[in-house]
């Protein structure tokens, strides 16, 4: 039987709060007869926790300020500090990230504030196995260290460092709900840090069905994804390349069609897709700030911004459709024609069909892009391109209650490229290839055959850049690779102007979006400041990262 994906439907959890125990406040806010009084409560309770998938999904706040691709080189925002986009403030101002704490990555409070309410989850667990059996109670304990392990892994991906000079490169571990008594901890190793993500992951994959009871529950293979995502950054290669094969034994599979993974939200691919409604209680506002200005006088003039455009590091990234790189000296003249499904899929460019009409990205076209500036924001693209892959086309009903299109939060494809990744560090180059070329192949481009490792990672990065652009990859990925002072440190994100002739034909320039400025991104941003105020309240944290 296939095994279907996790459809994190936060419809069902809206029409649960009557229940009052889904705001996943402490348990002792709550007698202990309301919180495991009957197993749907119980049921209604757990499920609680997996908010926080929504709350850390790209598209959850309400301004897409939170979408980590635009701090990165693959998106762009217009806006210099409006809309609460900080993307480019923090990247060009040195001044953004301190010892204060992570800026707009700082989480310690938010990770450690769930991280308690999991730990009251499996301090009262235990009395009542009597009660429901110790397979539902597994069953449910298994859950919540899933969202546990999120927690911890947040925590090490903004915090950790991975300097094997450095003793105590994790967070402080509790496993349990802690008094004042034991409010001073130190921090742990990195290795340490790691094993408790990679610890609460095992036992979720264990204890988890593989086929869940109910849609939009945590299944086996979304807990084997997750762990190869994890062990990825652990730098545990053989964990990864065990846990993608788990993955794909308890249904992990690629979709035929890319359009159907980025539009189909219960495509079997999709192994945790946040969903959304569309009736104005659980919504983001993608269409707002993704769509082509010139959508505004087709949908009542609604406000559409449309300032979060792909760069040209990202669309040049796309290659000819027979695997050919894409280079504008060979196909500057007609640059969109003949390019690879995820292009089509993932880009909104000049003269593709739209909707109803045909998009006019030229100078005085109706989506036109314009000019980035440092004091206020564009009044579309600032690069000169759209993204189209969290908006659905056609759909009009986000105009009175906002956007509905789902979120990624893991994909099958995505478990795949790590098991490439793990396998080639591992000196196994021939069998990464053969793992990277199921990805290519979906999208019908031609094989790697790489022998050399370091030509196999270029293809690898490559690959991931879009193959998994906008889905919050890629800003992680430069900094575990520690990639990001080559991609982001002094550099600039291009665009490109688009010019009509009179004869009807279009003359394209590449152009520098960062107006005249470059990027920030020192090597202290490797592993950001543990917040000053936790410093200050946690007497035995010991050493600040390098740098802060």
């Amino acid at each position: 039987m296939k095994t279907k994906n996790i459809l994190v439907s936060f419809a069902f959890a809206a029409a649960l709060c009557s229940c009052n125990v889904l705001d996943i406040q402490p348990t002792s806010d709550f007698s202990p007869e309301v919180v495991w009084g009957d197993s749907d409560a119980v049921d209604h309770y757990v499920y609680g926790f997996y908010a926080y998938m929504k709350n850390y999904c790209e598209v959850s706040s309400s301004n897409q300020s939170s979408y980590s691709d635009a701090y990165a080189d693959v998106l762009k925002s217009g806006s210099w500090n409006q809309y609460n986009h900080g993307y480019n403030t923090t990247m060009m101002q040195e001044s953004s990230f301190s010892a204060v704490g992570a800026g707009a990555f700082e989480c310690w409070d938010d990770q450690y504030t769930y991280i308690r309410r999991c730990n009251e989850f499996f301090r009262d667990a235990p009395t009542y196995v009597s009660k429901y059996g110790e397979e539902k109670i597994n069953a449910w304990t298994a859950e919540v260290r899933f969202i546990r392990a999120l927690c911890y892994m947040r925590l090490m991906m903004v915090y950790g460092n991975d300097d094997p000079s450095f003793a105590k490169g994790g967070v402080p571990i509790r496993l349990e709900v802690q008094g004042p008594d034991k409010n001073d901890m130190p921090r742990c190793t990195w290795d340490e840090g790691w094993d408790v993500v990679l610890n609460d992951l095992q036992f979720a994959a264990t204890y988890l069905p593989k086929d869940a009871p109910a849609s939009g529950r945590l299944k086996k293979a979304a807990a084997y994804g997750m762990i190869s995502r994890a062990a990825l950054y652990a730098k545990r290669w053989e964990r990864v390349v065990s846990a993608a094969d788990s993955c794909a034994l308890y249904g992990g599979e690629l979709a035929a069609d890319y359009k159907t993974v980025i539009s189909t939200a219960s495509c079997p691919e999709n192994l945790i897709a946040v969903s959304f409604t569309s009736d104005g209680k659980m919504n983001h506002r993608a269409d707002t700030f993704f769509r082509p200005i010139g959508d505004r006088s087709r949908h009542g003039n609604k406000d559409i911004y449309g300032v979060i455009g792909p760069t040209s590091e990202l669309v040049d990234s796309y290659e000819m459709a027979d695997g050919t790189p894409f280079d504008w000296t060979t196909f500057g003249d007609d640059p969109y024609t003949g390019r690879e499904p995820r292009f089509y899929a993932s880009i909104i460019y000049n003269g593709c069909k739209w909707e109803d009409r045909t998009i006019e990205l030229y100078e005085g076209g109706e989506d036109a892009y314009d000019t980035f500036t440092c004091s206020n924001t564009t009044k579309s693209t600032p690069t000169g391109y759209y993204f189209r892959k969290f908006i659905t086309e056609g759909e009009s009903n986000w105009e009175t209650n906002g956007s509905s299109h789902f979120a990624f939060f893991l994909r099958y494809a995505e478990v795949l490229l790590n098991k490439a990744e793990a396998q080639a560090e591992l000196g196994h180059v021939e069998d990464a290839c053969a793992t990277l070329n199921l990805v290519r192949t979906r999208v019908n481009l031609p094989g790697r055959t790489d022998t050399d490792k370091d030509a196999f990672m270029a293809h690898l990065r490559s690959e991931r850049m879009v193959e998994l652009a906008g889905e919050g990859r890629r800003f992680w990925d430069l900094r575990r690779w520690k990639l990001a002072e080559d991609a982001i440190n002094g550099q600039v994100v291009h665009g490109v102007q688009i010019k009509k002739e009179e004869d009807g034909s279009f003359t394209y320039t590449t152009v520098s979006v960062d107006a005249d400025r470059t990027r920030i991104f020192p090597s202290r941003y490797y592993a950001f400041s543990i917040p000053e105020s936790e410093r200050n309240n946690n007497l035995a944290l010991g050493e600040n990262n390098p740098g802060w």
